[in-house]
């Protein structure tokens, strides 16, 4: 009875996000409620929240002073160099748009933490995208896929999680993956690269001055018009006749891009120039800043809650002495927080709840139960697969101490080794950063504007078949 509860329980809650019934705040909270009830468990609803809360409260922590952190960074130009060099790469094409996207996060993700690669990835292209009118699912979706490909690096966190529960080594873990993971970032490419000349062909292909001169045209139409004419005016597709329709001979000619003012370039990146947060005189200090909080987190030199902490209120203080200035900051990023954090704690009821009523117990064993005798032999593809649905309805902490181990044993009595079945476990990685109960979507899709439903229905599909090519590549190279 507590399975089926706890899979209707999970339908319910994506059907009516992605249907756009609820927001997803208040289906995070309310049908984890309505089911605690009808499993008879509502007298305990007060227990499961608060545990799921005291688990949560540091993630929470985290996210609330990493976005003012990176809020700041923002403000005062940290990114601006960035937004310069992918804007000179990517031009006015969108699908050098969508691939930048993918290198971009691919390469922040480095640093091991979700929510950074999400800040600044959305920082940089957020503008670009808006100003071309391109679908900021495209963009999300590809970060979450790129991420998700990274965020199996010993530092991110499964990998480190499955070498705990199976007491191995990281490194043995993760060196022979390498393989298998740079075939599934190579896929993450190519589909940005597919998605993006799908935009191109939805958009056309403009130079930076087609953009800038269809900005000045659109002001001139409504100022004309005393703001009543209907301001549309056509772009100049790169699809035009003499083109082919390949993007071929669309860049800005030669000379040309050197022409345009470094005025208008900075108007088109979507970040003032001449802002009053800038801070040009303390940049070396901000990247010194920066690059060491990094260090510090990929080393664990303390906990990333309090590295935030220590880093935002040393970021507020050394670029905005002022309190009043400070305030400022602070107020221009409270609303990226509030739904953040919300949206955090609102997690908390749902996780809670489902492992407070043994619901996601119930779902991982009914699952390891149901799986063949005949599959024994092959319970590392059994776990790879096993792992796109379970590391997206349940916490990495839930699969990887929970039911990983349950397959190990089940596995290491038909002669699969525990590597094999710790790499397997790493394949739904992809899949997996784009679950509801991942906090770090969240910044992801609140920063860009972006329905988590909508993100959602975009990204499933995608994430799913990166997750089957890292597993075919394993299982192709023996890794798995």
């Amino acid at each position: 009875m507590l399975t089926i509860l706890g899979f209707a329980m999970i339908a319910t809650f994506l059907v009516l996000i992605m249907m756009k019934k609820m927001s997803p705040i208040a289906a995070l909270v309310l049908i984890p409620a309505l089911f605690c009830v009808f499993v008879g468990k509502g007298a305990h609803l007060g227990d499961y929240v608060l545990d799921g809360v005291t688990d949560l409260a540091p993630t929470a922590a985290m996210l609330m002073f990493a976005i003012v952190y990176f809020g700041v960074m923002i403000d005062v130009g940290l990114f601006d160099p960035i937004v310069r060099g992918i804007l000179k790469f990517c031009k006015a094409d969108p699908m050098r748009i969508v691939v930048g996207t993918a290198v971009l996060a691919a390469i922040v993700s480095l640093d091991g933490d979700g929510s950074t690669t999400f800040m600044i990835t959305v920082s940089a292209m957020y503008p670009l995208y808006k100003r071309l009118k391109m679908s900021l699912v495209v963009m999300t979706g590809v970060a979450a896929m790129a991420n998700g490909v990274m965020n199996t690096l010993p530092w991110g966190g499964p990998t480190a999680r499955a070498a705990t529960a199976l007491k191995l080594d990281a490194s043995d873990i993760f060196v022979p993956m390498i393989p298998a993971l740079l075939v599934g970032l190579l896929f993450v490419f190519v589909l940005s690269y597919v998605l993006g000349v799908r935009e191109r062909r939805r958009l056309g292909v403009l130079t930076l001055d087609d953009v800038l001169e269809e900005e000045k045209e659109t002001e001139t139409v409504l100022v004309g018009s005393g703001g009543s004419g209907d301001g549309k005016v056509s772009m100049r597709k790169g699809a035009a006749a003499g083109t082919g329709g390949t993007g071929s001979g669309t860049d800005v000619p030669e000379g040309a891009g050197a022409s345009a003012d470094s005025a208008d370039d900075d108007r088109f990146q979507g970040l003032d120039p001449n802002r009053e947060t800038l801070r040009p005189k303390l940049y070396w200090f901000n990247a010194l800043l920066t690059v060491s909080l990094l260090t510090a987190m990929i080393m664990e030199w303390l906990p990333i809650p309090v590295l935030f902490l220590i880093g935002a209120a040393l970021a507020l203080s050394v670029n905005f002495p002022h309190i009043p200035a400070q305030r400022a900051r602070l107020a221009a990023h409270a609303d990226n927080v509030l739904n953040v954090s919300g949206m955090v704690f609102a997690a908390a009821v749902f996780t809670g709840v489902l492992q407070g009523t043994g619901m996601v117990d119930h779902m991982a064993k009914w699952m390891v139960d149901v799986i063949p005798g005949s599959m024994g032999p092959h319970m590392a593809l059994v776990t790879g697969l096993l792992s796109l649905p379970l590391t997206y309805f349940m916490s990495n902490d839930g699969f990887y101490f929970g039911v990983l181990p349950v397959l190990a044993e089940a596995g290491a009595a038909h002669g699969v080794t525990p590597l094999e079945m710790a790499r397997a476990s790493l394949v739904g990685q992809p899949l997996h950063m784009s679950s509801p109960l991942v906090p770090a979507v969240y910044v992801l899709v609140g920063m860009a504007k972006v329905e988590f439903g909508d993100h959602t229905k975009f990204v499933v599909k995608w994430a799913a078949l990166t997750c089957l090519v890292i597993l075919g590549a394993g299982m192709l190279f023996g890794i798995i």
